[in-house]
């Protein structure tokens, strides 16, 4: 048991230390679509470049507002963290099963960050900030509904809560030729749960400075900034297990996954509020029930 534990904690150090690349592969991916180098001054082509901007970032001092919660304002970030971390806990079963029911414990978790986006904007007491946390909540709760049918269509093909029936029926049909359309629904969907472009309404610069983290500095923006990315590494992961044919050489497929978000948002524009709402409502939840009930009928 000891050992499984261990393992896992390992685990999270390897995420932890993959966000840092991932930044760095998007400042090259975003410089390359920008026909320039993007980072290449820290270390050999500039792969130090991470560790010297997390330098930079906690080596600043840290600060309150006046009127802010201040046990609301820093528990936040470790809040959303500690909620990302979780979420690992699916990949993670050797002779010990640390969670059984892995899908329906990922929709449980991803659906408790809303708090945590609630009061990283609510305990800043800023006017930009507590708008970006209403959009990012809006956003996430009208996609999840959306996500649960999408995971449903996986499921019922599956026949199973576990995600190793899931990477079992993925290693002889994998979903992305099989479900061509439930693929696109969902690469949108994960698009919008992590507020990434087109669908970064939560930290648009143009509306609202930087969204619900625009009091952040320091340690707390360091944490959110983790705690995005590190959701980002695991939707690709994820991804990859449902669509992409299960455990083989899962690692290139998940950084393909990635370098379509990354590409995205050197790519697309961002939506209308408006366009996004009519997006997860009216497009979203009528095809994800259809394809579930088609999936039923099918299989």
């Amino acid at each position: 048991m000891f050992i499984h534990y261990t393992l896992y904690v390992l685990l999270l150090i390897v995420v932890l230390v993959s966000v840092a690349f991932i930044t760095l592969l998007e400042r090259k991916v975003l410089g390359y679509v920008q026909y320039r180098k993007g980072p290449t001054k820290v270390g050999y082509f500039g792969l130090l470049q991470p560790f010297a901007d997390a330098v930079k970032l906690l080596s600043k001092d840290g600060f309150f507002l006046s009127h802010s919660n201040r046990m609301i304002y820093v528990m936040a970030p470790c809040y959303l963290l500690g909620l990302m971390l979780l979420l690992w806990m699916i990949f993670f079963y050797g002779c010990v099963n640390i969670v059984q029911y892995e899908v329906l414990y990922f929709l449980m978790v991803s659906s408790l960050s809303v708090y945590g986006f609630l009061g990283a904007g609510w305990s800043s007491n800023t006017k930009f900030a507590l708008m970006g946390s209403y959009r990012c909540i809006a956003q996430m709760v009208s996609y999840e509904i959306g996500m649960s049918f999408l995971l449903l269509c996986i499921l019922v093909i599956s026949g199973g809560y576990m995600l190793k029936d899931v990477m079992y029926v993925q290693e002889m049909f994998w979903g992305i030729f099989t479900l061509v359309g439930v693929f696109i629904m969902w690469i949108v969907t994960i698009l919008a749960e992590t507020s990434r472009t087109p669908f970064d309404f939560s930290e648009s610069e143009s509306e609202l400075v930087s969204g619900f983290n625009v009091e952040y500095g320091a340690g707390g923006f360091t944490f959110l900034f983790m705690a995005e990315y590190g959701n980002i590494i695991f939707m690709s992961v994820l991804t990859s297990y449902m669509f992409l044919g299960g455990v083989g050489i899962f690692f290139y497929r998940a950084l393909i996954v990635m370098l379509i978000y990354l590409l995205l948002r050197g790519t697309i524009v961002r939506y209308r509020y408006d366009s996004l709402m009519h997006l997860a409502w009216f497009v979203l939840l009528p095809f994800s029930i259809c394809m579930l009930m088609v999936v039923w009928n099918v299989f």
